[in-house]
């Protein structure tokens, strides 16, 4: 079952307990917050982009491997991971297709970065691109800044 959860992690509704074949638990009211009237969903979601960006900074650093030379590519990429992250609980690669994404992130092979990437430098997403690859820019970063406006479109 599920519960629903604050931005910290803890239950702000636990789930329903069965207790002798009946559904107990208790109700409970959750206040909505509308996408980007400043509140908490908007603050958790940026932090989500920027530790996705952080991370995707470093390991381009780290795998000397470059970001597209269209930032709105690299921006998209990382806003997909940032997600994936937030739902599943893994960053689990955006441009690919899942029958169930959930069975996927527990198995790894598609979290970012993927075996692919790790063993081949293969990045399917264009998120971390070898220099000799004809899309490659010059960069290993890209700004919060930048992600926000070329993701603000979707």
């Amino acid at each position: 079952m599920m519960s629903i959860t604050s931005t910290a992690g803890t239950p702000l509704c636990p789930p329903p307990v069965s207790r002798g074949g009946r559904r107990g638990g208790r109700l409970c009211a959750v206040r909505a917050q509308a996408a980007g009237d400043g509140g908490a969903a908007d603050s958790s979601e940026q932090k989500s982009v920027e530790i996705m960006r952080k991370f995707s900074e470093q390991y381009a650093r780290r795998s000397s491997t470059f970001f597209c030379s269209d930032k709105s590519v690299t921006a998209v990429v990382i806003k997909g991971l940032a997600d994936h992250k937030d739902q599943l609980g893994a960053p689990l690669c955006p441009c690919r297709h899942y029958d169930d994404k959930a069975a996927e992130a527990a198995q790894g092979f598609w979290n970012c970065p993927c075996v692919p990437m790790r063993e081949r430098k293969e990045c399917h997403c264009m998120l971390f691109l070898t220099p000799d690859n004809d899309f490659a820019g010059e960069d290993q970063a890209i700004s919060l800044e930048e992600i926000k406006e070329a993701t603000s479109k979707y």
